[in-house]
């Protein structure tokens, strides 16, 4: 893990949202394509922010609201990304080792970081499940000549 770069294990050719998407519609987004966070571009694709789905579920109103379904959804479709995502999140570049990308993971209690190059472009992003999957392959690895001695 000291040595594994961020480039080598990150996910590329991400799925992201501007500042003027709605809730309503990153929420659907994110549950088409079964992920737990978007990152905010801004029109030259650098980022601005990330809303997660923890963002969007505490936005979302209480089951023991008064409103209608169709009022719930009215006031939803007026909010936008820009007023609830995380800006200014923090990043790596496709440089960085797995060991600081997990440091920094665990010392912010986030589960996912941006990936930018020297221009502050985004071009991928390094998940809490790349870097387990990563664990995995390298331990895997690590131990099947001694499974194939048993």
């Amino acid at each position: 893990m000291k040595t594994e770069l961020v480039g080598n294990w990150m996910s590329e050719g991400i799925i992201t949202v501007d500042t003027t998407t709605t809730l309503p519609e990153a929420h659907s987004l994110m549950k088409a394509k079964n992920i737990r966070r978007l990152p905010v571009v801004d029109k030259k694709k650098r980022i601005v922010g990330i809303i997660s789905l923890g963002d969007i579920r505490a936005a979302e109103a209480s089951p023991a609201t008064s409103l209608s379904i169709w009022e719930l959804n009215y006031l939803l479709a007026k909010l936008k990304v820009k007023d609830f995502m995380t800006e200014n999140p923090v990043t790596v570049t496709p440089e960085t080792t797995i060991g600081e990308a997990a440091n920094l993971m665990l010392a912010h209690k986030i589960s996912g970081l941006p990936v930018v190059n020297a221009d502050y472009d985004l071009v991928g992003i390094i998940t809490e499940s790349d870097i387990f999957e990563m664990i995995v392959l390298h331990e895997w690895e690590a131990l099947l000549p001694v499974v194939e001695t048993i």
